[in-house]
């Protein structure tokens, strides 16, 4: 998926390793993050 410019990210519900979960883009909010997603096995 490639975003334009101002476009938002869509809502992703996300695992985190040390349990819990994540939800993107609001977990996020209120600064510049990177994200990383590592694909793991196939």
């Amino acid at each position: 998926m490639r975003l334009q410019n101002y476009q938002q990210v869509p809502t992703i519900v996300a695992k985190k390793v040390g349990g819990g979960q994540m939800t993107i883009p609001a977990d996020l909010a209120g600064g510049w993050s990177v994200l990383l997603f590592y694909r793991g096995e196939w």
